[in-house]
């Protein structure tokens, strides 16, 4: 059986479905050849490619957590210390309202103690000056008194009349 004289392979009659040799050997020989191009040539760079992307992303979702913990760990530190500072505040300003509280109680007693001083010297100044007013008119209250009684009466009176 030669090539050129049975072109089929078979011997029964397939019909269209009975294979030739030639294109039969020809299909294995270009298959071959396309597989061996695949496999040799483009698929690892496919595969490195692939590997490349793998690591990136495998990498990257590392990084991420690694990340993600860094930031929770800032983050934690954060609200430490802001809640050291809110309390450090809430000091100061219970230390500022007690320090307000104590200098505004000392402002008035100081100003309750000058307060009643001024009281006091003008209470004196006013019996000073009373009992000086109440000399001077005594004085003239008598001279007053002797010379409307004499009016009255006529004539002098008291030590007026010598």
């Amino acid at each position: 059986m030669t090539l050129a004289s049975n072109p089929t392979v078979f011997e029964m009659d397939l019909g269209p479905l009975n294979p030739v040799w030639a294109e039969l050997i020809l299909g294995l020989v270009l298959f071959g050849l396309t597989f061996l191009i695949l496999a040799k040539g483009i698929l690892p760079k496919i595969k490195r490619t692939l590997d490349e992307r793998d690591d990136a992303i495998e990498g990257g979702t590392g990084r991420a957590d690694d990340l993600r913990s860094e930031a929770t760990a800032i983050r934690e530190q954060y609200e430490a210390e802001l809640a050291e500072a809110r309390h450090e505040a809430a000091r100061i300003r219970s230390q500022a309202t007690e320090e307000g509280s104590a200098a505004i109680a000392a402002a008035r007693a100081e100003g309750q103690a000058e307060r009643d001083a001024i009281l006091a010297a003008g209470t004196a100044k006013i019996a000073e000056e009373r009992a000086a007013a109440e000399r001077e008119l005594n004085a003239d209250v008598d001279a007053w008194a002797h010379a409307l009684a004499a009016r009255i009466v006529g004539e002098p009176v008291g030590a007026d009349r010598a």
